[in-house]
C-alpha cells in the first residue's frame, strides 16, 4: 500500500474516533465544564482520542471522496452529542435537588456565580455541583467516564444510528433526571411540611406572632442543619444514580 494513503487512512480513523469522543467531552460533566479554557478543553480531547484510537474498532477507513466521509462524521458527532447532552440531562438532577433545598430552606435568594447551570443558580445548587465535580475526579469515577466512551462503540456502532431510540432515551434521561433531584430533596420536603404546618398552628394560637419574621431564621437555620447532616448522602445518592447510568453504557 503507498505510504500516503496509508496515512491518510490512519488520519481518516482519528478524526472519525475525534468526532465522537470529542463531542462527548463537550457536555460530559467533568470534562465539558465551561470554566475550563476551550483550549484546555480542544488540547485534552485530542490526546484522549489519539490515545484511544488504538483501542476502539475504528480502524484506517479509506473513501473515494470527501462526500462519501462527511456523512460518517455527522453520524457520529450526532451519536457522541446524544451520549454528552444524556449524561449532562443527568447531572441536572443535582441542580434541581439545590434548587429545590434552597427555596425549602430559605436560600433560594441567595445568588451565587452561574456553576455551568441556569441563571440565577441558588448557592446551594452551586455547592452541590462542585463537590460532585471534584467527586468525580477523587473517587476515580472519571476512568469510567472514559470506560464508556469505548464501550459505546459496541452499543452504536461506527456509523449506524437510530433517531427514534436516541429520542426515547432522552426522554428516559429527564424522567430519570427529575426523579433523582426530587428524591434527594425529599427530606426538605418534609422539613418543609412540618414547619409549615407547626408555624400555622402557632399562628392560630397566637394571633399577634408575627409569622413572617420569626420563620425566616428557623427555615435558614434548620436547612442548613438538614444540608449538614444529609449534603454526604445526597452526593454520593447522586454519583451512585450517575455510576449507574454510565454502566448502561459498558453493556
Amino acid at each position: 500500500m503507498d505510504l500516503s494513503v496509508l496515512v491518510t487512512a490512519q488520519i481518516t480513523g482519528a478524526v472519525v474516533v475525534f468526532a465522537r469522543i470529542g463531542s462527548i467531552l463537550m457536555f460530559m460533566p467533568g470534562f465539558g465544564e465551561t470554566r475550563i479554557p476551550m483550549r484546555f478543553r480542544l488540547i485534552f480531547a485530542l490526546v484522549l482520542c489519539l490515545a484511544l484510537y488504538p483501542a476502539t474498532p475504528v480502524g484506517p477507513l479509506q473513501f473515494d471522496s470527501w462526500l462519501a466521509f462527511a456523512p460518517l462524521v455527522a453520524i457520529e458527532v450526532t451519536i457522541g452529542l446524544w451520549i454528552g447532552l444524556t449524561a449532562r440531562i443527568i447531572m441536572s438532577a443535582l441542580q434541581l435537588a439545590g434548587y429545590q433545598i434552597g427555596f425549602a430552606s430559605g436560600l433560594a435568594n441567595a445568588f451565587a456565580p452561574n456553576m455551568d447551570m441556569f441563571q440565577g443558580a441558588t448557592i446551594v445548587a452551586s455547592a452541590l455541583l462542585m463537590f460532585e465535580l471534584v467527586l468525580i475526579f477523587a473517587t476515580d469515577l472519571h476512568h469510567v467516564i472514559i470506560r464508556a466512551l469505548l464501550a459505546s462503540y459496541t452499543i452504536f456502532p461506527t456509523g449506524q444510528v437510530m433517531l427514534g431510540d436516541l429520542a426515547g432515551h432522552i426522554v428516559k434521561a429527564v424522567d430519570k433526571s427529575f426523579y433523582i433531584g426530587l428524591s434527594l430533596a425529599a427530606p426538605f420536603y418534609v422539613m418543609g411540611m412540618v414547619m409549615n404546618a407547626g408555624l400555622g398552628l402557632a399562628n392560630r394560637m397566637m394571633p399577634s406572632l408575627p409569622v413572617f419574621f420569626v420563620a425566616g431564621p428557623i427555615f435558614t437555620g434548620a436547612g442548613l442543619y438538614i444540608l449538614a447532616v444529609s449534603g454526604p448522602s445526597i452526593v454520593r445518592g447522586f454519583q451512585q444514580s450517575f455510576a449507574e447510568w454510565l454502566a448502561t453504557l459498558t453493556f
